[in-house]
């Protein structure tokens, strides 16, 4: 990345947390195929899955759904396959799933310089912090924020200017750290700073069509930059 300086006054931390802090992809993956074998529906292969994650479990439900259905069949269906999901979900959340390179080191530095650390994910709240707790990485947040804790989601910018509200920072102080454009759009539209890692999901798109400050291969990269 250039323009390190560009980070100089951040003063907390926004970040995401499928794809970005966990791959959880094969969570899903086992879950949503758990569903679809109730539903007699063929299993589908975790890249298909992965191409569906980011914008929320109502989200997923509807592409996953849609992959046999027609539009009007996929709402027919959707409440049951939802609530047939998030109950399998929630029984397998975490077993599958991997802390990714960097993530606990890159945290550490954080809290070290002082930053304020909020976790902003599309994630039911009943989802995420099960998931934060299993794995070790809630005592990191001061904030969690699921996709129904607001009555907005990313990429929509609520969420973001929530948590400069509540750190009592503004938005330009504050850097976002995800893996897709729902994260950028997000951040871009609070005022905030953002970077992209490039290992996440991203709807199946390169993370290069990003628009975002950056690309940071590790959250310890994004530690370094902001402490240069």
């Amino acid at each position: 990345m250039q323009e390190q300086n560009k980070f100089n006054d951040i003063r907390g931390v926004i970040i995401d947390l499928d794809g970005t802090m966990v791959h959880t992809a094969p969570d899903f993956h086992v879950a949503i195929n758990l569903m679809r074998a109730e539903f007699n529906l063929a299993p589908l292969s975790i890249e298909i899955i992965t191409e569906f994650v980011g914008k929320g479990s109502e989200h997923l439900m509807r592409r996953v759904l849609g992959v046999d259905f027609s539009a009007d069949d996929v709402e027919a269906q959707f409440e049951l396959a939802l609530a047939t999901y998030q109950r399998h979900y929630l029984e397998i959340n975490g077993q599958h799933s991997s802390i990714y390179p960097g993530v606990i080191e890159g945290l550490e530095a954080m809290r070290e310089q002082g930053l304020r650390l909020a976790c902003v994910t599309n994630k039911p709240i009943s989802f995420a912090l099960p998931l934060l707790e299993k794995k070790g990485l809630s005592t990191y947040f001061e904030l969690v924020y699921g996709g129904d804790s607001l009555p907005r989601k990313k990429p929509d910018p609520l969420p973001m200017l929530t948590v400069s509200r509540d750190f009592s920072l503004e938005p330009y102080q504050l850097l976002a750290i995800g893996d897709s454009s729902n994260d950028a759009q997000a951040a871009r539209a609070a005022g905030c700073r953002v970077v992209s890692v490039p290992y996440g999901y991203n709807h199946g798109q390169p993370v290069q069509s990003i628009d975002s400050d950056g690309i940071v291969d590790s959250l310890l990269i994004a530690a370094h930059l902001i402490a240069a």
